[in-house]
């Protein structure tokens, strides 16, 4: 149990690195400096310059996505999903190869390498849940669970690779990836020792109703954040990184209602403040997410008026998710009624 608990500590940390690497990805335009998967241009170890690839590669590797996209249509129609089925085969763009760059193919490279170093911390956490299975089945099923939706990440991974980047599919790989810290908090958390809070049960039920409630507006605010970001991608491609401070201003309704729900995010947790300090059961793990929550704004704030800097994007990306991590931890926390 104790290996358990200190081995899914350390894989949930690897995600949120995983999960920082990738805005670093998305931030850089990296995204495609490895057309192929699992391999990067054909490679285990990618390439420094272009001199060391084939005459032909673009070509290569566009055909070889294409191949690939045929099959995910097949299974998006399988479905019912026709019309996304459609748009990925008639969207010709999506098969466009870009030129290689050195620095952008390795960026993506080691965004892959964390992924692996983190699907072996899975593999590991996996086998410490299985040996707990006469304990715990919900621990050994999810153990079981969070590898394979490790193997089914990696494989929409290259899906979201073999699409050119496709928004809706990047918006998916992101919510497998919050999935995966649900998971792994959960685990952490019942292989931990418990501390029992000391609150009558109708208080209780109310402060996890303000819990369950944040964690859905949180949520909602990181779906929110994926359009704005989907905005962003298309107005980048048609007025180019030069004119950065320039996107904000081109934004719709997408970003106003993503800035309004901040508002809505801030009260919430001031509420959750509100409340656990009249009850005189507050922690520093609510100390810890209010703090994670006035950074998340605040990057929020900086993007709005100091033009989306690349380097602050990944890190907004990083504190929203980690919000809901701390949300779902303190709910579990006040899940375990007295005597339990």
């Amino acid at each position: 149990m104790g290996l358990l608990h200190r081995f899914s500590l350390i894989t949930l940390v690897a995600i949120y690195v995983l999960i920082l690497v990738g805005g670093i990805v998305r931030s850089t335009g990296s995204g495609m400096g490895c057309p192929d998967w699992p391999k990067c241009m054909g490679r285990w170890i990618p390439p420094t310059e272009e001199s060391q690839l084939p005459a032909n590669y673009k070509e290569y590797y566009s055909g070889k996505r294409a191949e690939k996209n045929l099959k995910f249509a097949g299974y998006l129609r399988a479905f019912g999903f026709d019309e996304s089925a459609d748009r990925i085969l008639n969207d010709e763009s999506i098969l466009i190869e870009s030129d290689f760059n050195k620095y952008k193919t390795w960026v993506e490279y080691i965004n892959r390498l964390t992924g692996v170093v983190i699907g072996f911390c899975i593999l590991i956490t996996c086998f410490f849940s299985l040996r707990l299975f006469k304990e715990s089945k919900t621990i050994a099923i999810l153990g079981v669970l969070s590898l394979v939706l490790t193997v089914f990440q990696a494989w929409f991974g290259s899906i979201v690779v073999s699409t050119n980047l496709v928004p809706w599919t990047i918006t998916i790989h992101m919510f497998l990836a919050i999935l995966m810290v649900a998971f792994l908090v959960y685990l952490y958390f019942v292989s931990g020792k418990r501390v029992n809070i000391n609150l009558a049960d109708n208080s209780r039920t109310k402060l996890k109703a303000i819990l369950v409630a944040c964690m859905v507006i949180g949520v909602v605010q990181i779906f929110l954040g994926t359009q704005v970001r989907e905005a962003i991608d298309l107005i980048a491609a048609q007025m180019g990184t030069a004119n950065r401070h320039n996107w904000i201003g081109e934004l719709g309704m997408e970003f106003i209602v993503h800035r309004t729900f901040s508002w809505l995010v801030l009260i919430l947790h001031g509420l959750l403040l509100f409340y656990m300090m009249k009850k005189n059961v507050i922690s520093k793990l609510v100390y810890a997410l209010l703090g994670v929550v006035f950074l998340s704004i605040f990057t929020g704030i900086v993007m709005a008026y100091f033009g989306i800097p690349a380097s602050v994007q990944p890190v907004h990306l990083l504190l929203g998710t980690l919000i809901f991590g701390l949300e779902f931890l303190l709910f579990l926390q006040f899940s375990v009624k007295r005597g339990h």
